[in-house]
């Protein structure tokens, strides 16, 4: 066996486990997600404080991608599809690693909601919650499969997220002008659905970054975005 195959079996080694890391971090993260909006709904501290903790192992395997990446672009100065697997796979990772902290800030919004008493309209949080959850995971099989069709399609459905994200904040807009003693309670929620929203736009990240990975090209046209995306609601629902 020679020299030459031993290197073309061990980078296609590398290859294949970062590609295994990145499905692992992607798992880590679409199950954050869930039981970040199981625990809102549920009002279960239990839940919330298990998806703060565990948020490190997410940002432990991005580092483990982005060593590795960084490595495999030092020695084997990659050409064409292997450079475009390498580079997507930075970034992919990163946009996973956002997707894990806004689990995790949801699961600590959740906590502090719990201090306060249960208020009507989660089932238009678990809505999107579950949507975003299926746009994480339908746009994470893309990348597994390699397919550019489903990326575009993830791509297109950001907009739906957005809608979501509109009607749930006039939603509890209302609440608050009826009532302000739950002013503070309606706006933990509305950070959670302005998590969501942010998560569906870091799905759409990944999207773009799966096409490009497997044609070559950028995905084109301008983005499409829902009512949220045209203006920003309040000016102090911001990334936390």
């Amino acid at each position: 066996m020679t020299s030459q195959h031993h290197i073309v079996s061990s980078y296609d080694q590398e290859l294949t486990h970062l590609k295994n890391i990145i499905n692992q971090m992607g798992g880590l993260a679409e199950n954050q997600l869930d039981r970040a909006v199981e625990a809102l709904v549920k009002r279960n501290d239990e839940i919330a404080d298990c998806v703060v903790r565990s948020d490190q192992k997410i940002d432990d395997l991005e580092h483990e991608i982005s060593g590795l990446s960084v490595r495999m672009l030092a020695l084997r100065q990659p050409m064409a599809d292997d450079l475009r697997t390498i580079v997507s796979a930075i970034k992919v990772a990163s946009d996973i690693e956002r997707v894990g902290d806004y689990a995790a800030n949801i699961a600590e919004r959740s906590i502090s909601l719990s201090q306060y008493p249960a208020v009507q309209g989660l089932s238009g949080i678990a809505r999107m919650g579950a949507a975003t959850r299926l746009m994480v995971k339908d746009v994470l099989d893309s990348y597994s499969e390699r397919d550019p069709d489903k990326a575009r399609r993830i791509w297109e459905a950001d907009a739906d997220i957005d809608q979501m994200y509109a009607s749930v904040f006039r939603e509890f807009l209302t609440y608050m002008m009826e009532d302000p003693r739950c002013i503070s309670t309606c706006t933990h929620i509305l950070f959670v659905a302005k998590n969501l929203e942010r998560i569906g736009d870091h799905a759409t990240n990944i999207a773009e970054s799966v096409y490009f990975l497997v044609t070559g090209e950028p995905l084109t046209g301008r983005r499409p975005k829902g009512e949220s995306g045209d203006h920003e609601p309040l000016p102090h629902l911001v990334d936390s």
